[in-house]
């Protein structure tokens, strides 16, 4: 899969390693020549560009990406390379990272976002799985309808413990992903 990352600072050049070592065909472009580190990530290509310019982008071959990340630290930024990327280019993926949680409400599918990621909204969910037993916390909010990924912890004393996945009466719009017993996770069935 081809994926471009705009913003080859810390977080682009992370997420361009992590992709590199499942085997992705990685492209990173930002237009800070010090941000250009290709002793970094050397397996990446590399392109020293405006990412909001559409000439850099037809530079980039964008139209042959499966993926666009916009990971720079300007929310403006993210948002405009998202818009591009979906509308001039057909992009089929594009995800978009959230700098200031203000601003989430932006990152949509009129903006060309398919999926934003708010690293605010992602610490403190994680703030709240670890102290929270019993609560629903929100994990990831996805652009497309209003579905949330959400997540349950029940204490050991809960009504359900014990109880077959299949004999809960869930809401009508749930969806059950994973269920997670101690280290072990379990595809589950209804």
């Amino acid at each position: 899969m081809r994926v471009a990352i705009a913003g080859a600072g810390a977080v682009g050049r992370s997420i361009a390693g992590e992709l590199l070592e499942n085997g992705h065909e990685i492209l990173l472009i930002d237009k800070a020549p010090t941000a250009i580190s290709v002793e970094r990530v050397p397996q990446a290509e590399w392109l020293l560009a405006d990412a909001c310019e559409i000439t850099s982008l037809d530079e980039a071959a964008l139209q042959r990406c499966n993926v666009v990340i916009a990971a720079t630290g300007d929310d403006k930024v993210n948002l405009v390379v998202s818009l591009l990327a979906k509308t001039e280019y057909g992009v089929p993926r594009v995800v978009a990272r959230v700098n200031n949680p203000k601003n989430e409400w932006l990152f949509n599918e009129a903006w060309g976002v398919d999926v934003a990621v708010s690293t605010p909204r992602l610490m403190s969910a994680l703030v709240e799985e670890a102290v929270s037993v019993g609560d629903l916390v929100r994990l990831l909010r996805f652009s497309h309808g209003d579905a949330n990924l959400v997540e349950l912890t029940l204490p050991p004393e809960s009504a359900l413990a014990g109880t077959q996945v299949g004999d809960v009466e869930w809401p009508e719009d749930t969806s059950l992903v994973t269920i997670i017993r101690g280290t072990r996770v379990l595809t589950p069935s209804r």
